[in-house]
Formats: structure tokens, sequence, C-alpha cells
């Protein structure tokens, strides 16, 4: 891959970064609206909810009026911290019976009274002859495009699910775009746009579709923390380009679950990267040559990839590791300075030239500035971590940042 191609494929990436994460909107409404063939009072009793339907899609499971200026109580189907529902304090304004209603959420037990400070909601429904236009309406202040997009496409996911569940009388769960079929048609598609990058032929075809698989086992190792750190429910996002995210079902309950689920991502790959590295030996020792290639070949890119989200980024794995495990803001920075210093020597010991290097450190940088307070903060503190677990966690984050420096120093040997 050619320098220019490098800095432009980099320059994109993080511009987009900004662009999603970063980069202040200030106060946006979005608005979605359907026609939907039912009766007004029935989609009422649906939406609004105190009505006789509010279960419908079974996001709420209950809901109780605090006094009588609008204030009510209402717990969701969504697991909070403590694996039971969370409950959400909401005030009702502007309500019109059977035609419309506000509402502004006052706390709720899984995140910070901050995070709703700015946020309100409107329903509104009006007839149309033997139909109903449902009009959903949220307003709030956003840092990047990222979560007011996904806050569109829910909204139009809600009446959409409003009208089959309005002809249907039943509610279906999930949905196209985090269905496995659709999910391996995005992991395609980030290999197909990763391929001009690395050459259009069947070199470039297999080194995409190798990089893909890695971003895979990646997340992959962070679903497996998930479950193992009592998740009951965890999923896998393929996004073109930037990448995979692994999602779980409810949010962090200690600092040790934060730590172990970023370094699970790089660790379940570094039990895979000895294994590769010795079937690529064995496979040239038999003489297939084209497979101990291509084995060696993902032992890098393995390597490579998950080494680099060791590094001490805000949001990349080894930056939210030592945020959890370093004791305070000096240990916190001479940690940082430590992995990111032994980072820019192995990729020197690797071949890669002090140029790059500088450059390499110069975007880990920016990303680090980029996202830094991006995160959602809490309703309350996680749950510190104990002194063993913390020693466990820097002893594995040193283990698997070990192996990785070993598979890509390896694997620079044999292919270069």
């Amino acid at each position: 891959m050619s320098v220019i191609v490098t800095v432009t494929l980099v320059a994109g990436n993080l511009g987009l970064i900004f662009l999603l994460m970063t980069v202040p909107l200030g106060l946006r409404t979005v608005t979605v609206s359907r026609v939907i063939k039912a009766d007004r009072n029935r989609l009422w009793q649906a939406l609004w909810p105190f009505g006789s339907d509010a279960g419908w899609s079974g996001e709420i499971l209950s809901a109780e009026p605090l006094d009588g200026e609008g204030t009510a109580l209402i717990k969701l189907s969504w697991e909070g911290r403590d694996g039971r529902p969370i409950e959400r304090k909401a005030r009702f304004e502007d309500v019109v019976d059977g035609s419309r209603f506000s509402m502004r959420v006052v706390e709720d037990t899984a995140l910070d009274p901050s995070f709703w400070a700015n946020y309100r909601e409107t329903a509104e429904l009006v007839s149309e002859g033997d139909a109903t236009r449902v009009t959903l309406t949220q307003t709030d202040r956003y840092r990047g495009v990222a979560f007011l997009i996904f806050r569109f496409f829910a909204m139009r996911r809600e009446l959409r699910k409003l009208d089959v569940w309005a002809a249907t009388g039943t509610y279906r769960k999930g949905g196209w775009f985090e269905h496995p079929v659709s999910q391996v048609g995005f992991a395609v598609l980030s290999a197909l746009i990763l391929w001009p990058f690395f050459g259009l032929n069947l070199g470039g075809l297999a080194l995409a579709a190798i990089l893909t698989s890695v971003v895979a086992l990646h997340e992959l190792g962070h679903m497996a923390a998930f479950r193992l750190t009592g998740h009951r429910r965890a999923r896998m996002i393929f996004i073109p380009l930037l990448g995979g995210i692994a999602i779980g079902g409810r949010p962090y309950d200690s600092r040790f679950e934060v730590a172990f689920v970023a370094l699970m991502g790089a660790g379940f790959s570094a039990f895979l990267v000895p294994v590769l590295i010795a079937a690529s030996g064995f496979a040239g020792s038999e003489g297939h040559r084209l497979a101990a290639v291509m084995l060696a070949t993902l032992a890098g890119c393995a390597s490579l990839f998950n080494i680099a989200n060791l590094v001490p980024v805000w949001k990349f794995d080894g930056g939210q590791v030592l945020r959890q495990i370093c004791p305070g803001p000096v240990a916190l920075a001479l940690a940082s300075f430590f992995l990111l210093s032994a980072l820019l020597a192995l990729g020197w010991r690797a071949g890669f030239s002090p140029s790059f290097l500088l450059i390499a450190g110069a975007v880990f940088s920016i990303l680090s500035l980029i996202t830094m307070g991006s995160g959602v903060k809490p309703r309350h503190e996680l749950k510190p971590i104990q002194p063993f677990d913390r020693l466990a966690m820097a002893g594995a984050l040193l283990a698997v940042f070990a192996i990785h420096g070993y598979g890509m120093l390896w694997a620079s040997a044999h292919l270069m």
C-alpha cells in the first residue's frame, strides 16, 4: 500500500470518526411520520404509556403516576446493570387525550440525569379517513451524527413495527439490519470496499478478506467476554470501512467488567496467533507454500490489528483497560507512555520507517483527543476493581501485547 493511499485511508477514517462521534451539532429535532391503517384511539392506547396496549412492543412493563402534575414512573424491559428492569421517571406535558403528548425524562436508573437534560419526545396522531397519521418527534443536543442517525432509524423502525402490530396484532422482534444474513452482507461489503486499497487483484482481495475476518474474530472475543460477565444478549454489528462493534445486553456493572470485555477482543486472537504460526510452519514444511503464506498473512494481520487496538487511545481497547486498572492520573499517564513507546519500538523493529511511526503516533494522539469524553456517564459509579483483579488484568494486558508483538515480528520476518 503506497504512502498516498495510506494517508488517504487514515485521513478519511479520522474525518469520519470526528463526524460520527465528536462534531458539535447543537439541538436537533428528528421527525418521522407514517400513515397506519388503524383507528386513532387504538394507536393511542398503544403509544400512550398509560394506554391499555402500552405493552404492545414489550418495551414498557408498567407505568404509574407519581403526582397530579404529570410525573410518572415507567418500568422498561431493558436490563439495568443489576439485571433488573430499568426504571425511568418522566414528566408528561401538552397532553391532548387521543391526539398528542410530550414527554421529558427526569432521570432513570441507568444513565446520569445530564444525559436527559435536553431530551424531549412528542407523539401526535391525526385521523386521515379510515387511517391515522402517526408523527414521532425527538429533540436533543448531539455531538456527532452517529447517535442522531441511530435515533432516526430507531423511530422509523418503531412506526413500521406499530404498523405491523396494528394489522396483525403481533409484535415482531429484531429487524433486517442486525439479522445474521445482513451482517454477513455488511462484512462482504466491507471487504469489497477495502479491496481497492490493497490492489484490484486476487492478492488484494485475499488481504481484504483476511482483514475483515480479523475484525470479526476480534469482535467475537468481545461478545464471548460479554457472555462470560453475565450479559444474556450480545451481538456484533459490522460497519463497512470502520470495522465492527460488539454490543452487550446491559450497562457495565464494574470496572473489572469494562477491562475484561475490552481486553478480550485482542485476548481471543492471542490464543489463535500461536496456532496460526505453527500451522504456517507445518504447511511450509509439507511443501504447501501458498497455504503457508496465507496462514502467515492471517497471523500477521491479526497481530498488527489487535496490537493497534491496545494503544492507549481513549475509546480503543488499550485505553479502556488502562483507565480501569491505573489507580490515578499519574499512573495512567506513565502506563500510556510506556505502552505507546513499546508499540512504536515494536513497529520500528518490524521494519516500519521512522516517519511512518511518527505519523502513527500523531494519528493515535488525534484519535484520543477526538474520542476523549465521548462515553455516556452512568447513573451510579461502577464498582471499583479489586487489587488482585487489577494485577491480573495488568498481567493479561502485557501477555496479550507480547503474543501479538511476537506474531507481528514473526510475520514481518517471514513475509518480507
